[in-house]
């Protein structure tokens, strides 16, 4: 099977916050846009902010790993030393994290790391990274 990227559609409350956000932090490349939307370059995956007027209210949480995660959420599986960069900068740009960077399932199957937080609309990122991708999916 072919893995092909996936595409998602979110809601901004500001595209300026969104090129802040998406652009200069995460880094991602901006692509086609209009006055009421903007394509990124989400780590190989095409993510779409829309401009509205109202944001849906915040998330719900569920309890994992003595965490509240919460749901509604959506991210990307990064390579370690990416997601380790990623946490380092984003540490060193005073991002307000839900939940920091840790690691999961340590020195067991579906090793991980993951940490989440929010963008400047309310929506909640995850950003994984296992020790050994071959163990995506293992249970």
């Amino acid at each position: 099977m072919t893995i092909m990227p996936f595409h998602l559609a979110i809601p901004v409350d500001s595209l300026a916050k969104a090129r802040e956000f998406y652009g200069q932090l995460l880094g991602c490349e901006q692509g086609r846009s209009t006055a009421q939307w903007i394509d990124w370059n989400f780590f190989g995956h095409q993510l779409v902010t829309h401009l509205v007027e109202h944001m849906p209210g915040r998330p719900e949480h569920n309890q994992v790993d003595s965490h509240e995660v919460p749901v509604p959420h959506f991210g990307v599986v990064l390579e370690w030393d990416t997601w380790q960069q990623l946490a380092d900068q984003l540490s060193a740009a005073n991002t307000a994290f839900i939940i920091e960077p840790y690691l999961r399932f340590k020195g067991q199957v579906g090793e991980q790391a993951s940490m989440f937080f929010f963008d400047p609309a309310g929506n909640a990122l995850e950003f994984k990274a296992f020790k050994d991708l071959n163990q995506l999916f293992a249970s």
